[in-house]
């Protein structure tokens, strides 16, 4: 008969081999380069920002977007990112459309805009809240769609590279750019209807398909608009000179003095820059504030 001891022991060996055993063969997770991003995501990056309670806002200075061109509908492949379905965002789950064409839907849109300026889109993009861009929660990235506000007939092409809202009421967020031009940002929503396009559609010609005996190409991406800031407008030449040696002396920025004309009128101004994107010139702006220079305006062109 074997010892109470030798019975504890074979316990004892029973309990801890197979905690062992589990443990052992339990690998750690591979360690992910830093700014690389996973082949397959569940949610879109940095999602705990969509909670309602995290506010958003617009830019301290509202930059002049007037000139500000619309995207143009083009063939493009599936995002590599943001169209994993199903995906699941505040204990929701979506899932992707197969395909935006026919697409037509009416409902309320909403705008997002400096709490995720620059952060990675769903697709992996910067959100740049100066650019003609939405979030969609179904259809698939990218997607170009119009978006009428159905309260002041106003629309806008946009290109739907992120998801979102993920409020139960809302359709779509519009980019504080889109916002603007569709006169969305006073009341932060607006019943719009978005309807998909493609390229060649009568909605939007964008870039037509070939024919069968054509020789296809890879379409060419829009030039992004150039971003300046305009410090000022004169009638004479001399105060435009004085003004960029001023800025010139102060700044390391190009000042350029343009001409123009407005209502017959020949005019000078003066800018800085340009940039191909919106937050450098944001940046600059500030500076330019604070070093006391009064009405910095952000322009496209």
């Amino acid at each position: 008969m074997a010892s109470p001891c030798r019975y504890g022991l074979w316990l004892l060996l029973a309990v801890v081999l197979p905690l062992s055993a589990c443990h052992r063969q339990k690998k750690p997770p591979k360690p992910v380069a830093e700014g690389s991003v996973p082949a397959q995501t569940a949610e879109p990056p940095d999602s705990g920002l969509y909670a309602p309670e995290i506010a958003d806002s617009a830019p301290e200075h509202a930059p002049d977007l007037s000139d500000l061109v619309e995207p143009t509908p083009r063939a493009e492949p599936r995002s590599r990112y943001g169209n994993h379905t199903p995906y699941k965002v505040l204990g929701k789950t979506y899932r992707v459309m197969d395909s935006a064409k026919g697409y037509v839907e009416r409902g309320v849109a909403s705008w997002y805009g400096k709490k995720f300026h620059g952060r990675p889109t769903s697709s992996f993009e910067p959100y740049d809240m100066y650019a003609f861009t939405a979030a969609h929660k179904t259809l698939p990235l990218p997607t170009y769609v119009r978006v009428t506000n159905l309260e002041n007939q106003r629309s806008v092409v946009l290109r739907v590279n992120d998801r979102g809202p993920f409020v139960s009421d809302r359709l779509i967020d519009l980019s504080y750019a889109a916002a603007m031009r569709l006169g969305v940002i006073d009341r932060g929503t607006a019943t719009v209807e978005v309807r998909a396009l493609e390229p060649g559609d009568p909605d939007h010609p964008g870039i037509p398909e070939p024919g069968p005996e054509s020789v296809v190409t890879a379409p060419t991406a829009p030039m992004p608009p150039r971003v300046w800031l305009q410090l000022g407008s004169f009638s004479d030449r001399r105060n435009a000179e004085r003004l960029q040696r001023q800025l010139q002396h102060r700044f390391s920025a190009p000042v350029l003095i343009q001409d123009a004309k407005l209502n017959g009128r020949h005019l000078f101004r003066v800018r800085m820059g340009p940039w191909e994107h919106a937050s450098e010139a944001v940046a600059m702006e500030q500076q330019v504030r604070d070093g006391g220079f009064a009405d910095p305006r952000i322009i496209t062109d």
